[in-house]
């Protein structure tokens, strides 16, 4: 693929740029509505939130020279499954999600349940997208896609 202006979203550009204003909001959004606080809840959110960073930082330590921002893979690129590869086809993206729930469950607040919720949505629509590339450029990437889960390990 020719480089083009990042602007011009060939390679999931504005993908990214999505991302980062949906986590903005889980990290730092109004939170007006909040639940009954409990033990349970919190430390529940912590052991999410602690959860998901540690499959977020696995999974992109487990990259390596693949990682790239952008969901469109690099040109001289392996397909991994290994690592949390072998439990979820996403974990820096199954990663973000738990840590946003672990958040919203931390600090108590419905709405940022809610940003969490659409970060998972967001999440699953620019997966099926960085699929597409993925089976365009693994040959065995479908039967990858059969045997892992996409976002939540065991689960979806």
């Amino acid at each position: 693929m020719e480089h083009t202006p990042w602007w011009k979203g060939t390679r999931g550009e504005w993908y990214v740029v999505i991302q980062f204003a949906l986590c903005g909001f889980v990290m730092f959004g109004p939170r007006p509505w909040s639940f009954d606080q409990t033990a349970l809840k919190s430390v529940v959110g912590i052991a999410l939130f602690l959860s998901g960073g540690l499959l977020f930082v696995t999974g992109a330590l487990r990259l390596g020279a693949n990682f790239t921002v952008v969901p469109y893979p690099k040109d001289q690129v392996t397909l991994i499954e290994t690592g949390p590869f072998h439990f979820v086809r996403h974990p820096m993206y199954s990663g973000a999600i738990f840590m946003a729930l672990g958040w919203s469950l931390w600090i108590h607040s419905w709405l940022t349940l809610g940003y969490a919720m659409v970060l998972f949505v967001f999440f699953d629509i620019k997966s099926r997208r960085e699929e597409q590339w993925l089976k365009a450029k693994f040959s065995d990437y479908a039967a990858y896609q059969k045997r892992v889960r996409k976002l939540i390990p065991f689960v979806y």
